[in-house]
């Protein structure tokens, strides 16, 4: 268990903004080869690595291809990690014992609660305009290679012109569901594994190296839970054309197509990739938001954060 800590929004905001944009800079190209990989049809020759994907993108589209999308999502990772933040801390404070404890079941709650919010809130959208800006194999370095979605801010112009708003929710379903599994099991894990170091080293404070590796570890534990949903998801998004089906409909017929044509193995497409994007990325996380809330505030940035997120 663990007590009841009040935060400070604002510094929240600002570190967990910062920390987000970091982790996007460092990561980003991991997630648009897990997105190509997603993407990648069956014919007949063995799919690409994640190592060749990667390679190929850079070879062929020049090397800042792999940072299609990033300006999607950096347009999103600050009211994305606010919400994740601030929503998580609303969800626990409805869910403490009187003694101002929280147990692991209802941290588990609290997590899947602030997944989907701001998958809902923010990622959903997010994702739609990052997918269609990743799924273009178009050179960067060719500047007579127009794409028909320049930046993420003319690919959501675009998209709701062409296809209605409605498109930035498709696959809502899957997105929130995966954000749930995401941070459910990301907290849940880094509070417990937390409380087991803070008892063997008999202090609050843990060293900065065993947060980052918290993070890491936590941070992988997501994807496996999730990676079938993650890869019919981005099928989904992917699409351009409308559909009068409900959004059910669509996925079981994305999920049982992929099966039939490639196999259950390819529900699992981009999992090297996106772990190693997802785990790092909270590691680093992790690191920077303690660095700028130090900052900020002068106070311990291990303690803060683990006492944030017991």
């Amino acid at each position: 268990m663990s007590t009841q800590k009040k935060g400070t929004s604002l510094v929240d905001l600002v570190a967990g903004g910062t920390a987000g944009l970091f982790e996007a800079l460092c990561c980003h190209p991991l997630d648009t080869v897990k997105v190509r990989m997603q993407l990648y049809k069956k014919s007949g020759q063995k799919p690409p690595g994640f190592i060749k994907t990667g390679i190929n993108i850079a070879q062929k589209e020049g090397f800042l291809s792999l940072y299609k999308g990033l300006g999607a999502v950096v347009i999103g990772i600050v009211p994305k990690m606010a919400l994740r933040f601030s929503s998580y801390e609303f969800y626990r404070s409805l869910l403490y014992a009187p003694d101002g404890s929280i147990t692991t079941g209802n941290t588990f709650i609290a997590g899947v609660g602030a997944g989907i919010t701001e998958a809902v809130l923010v990622v959903n959208p997010m994702e739609v305009v990052k997918i269609r800006l990743q799924a273009q194999h178009h050179s960067m370095a060719d500047p007579l290679d127009v794409p028909k979605y320049r930046n993420a801010p003319h690919a959501a112009y675009v998209i709701a012109k062409e296809e209605g708003f409605k498109t930035f929710y498709r696959g809502v379903s899957l997105t929130a569901a995966r954000q749930a599994t995401n941070q459910g099991v990301n907290f849940t894990v880094y509070s417990k594994i937390k409380e087991f170091l803070q008892g063997y080293h008999q202090t609050d404070v843990l060293p900065s190296w065993e947060t980052s590796l918290i993070g890491l570890l936590s941070g992988a534990l997501g994807p496996l839970s999730n990676a079938p949903l993650d890869t019919i998801k981005t099928r989904l998004q992917k699409t351009t054309y409308a559909s009068n089906e409900s959004g059910m409909v669509r996925i079981v017929k994305i999920g049982r197509q992929l099966i039939k044509e490639e196999g259950t193995a390819a529900l699992y497409k981009g999992i090297t990739p996106r772990i190693m994007r997802v785990a790092p990325g909270q590691a680093v996380t992790f690191t920077v938001y303690e660095f700028i809330k130090d900052k900020l505030t002068g106070d311990s940035p291990v303690a803060a954060v683990t006492k944030k997120l017991a």
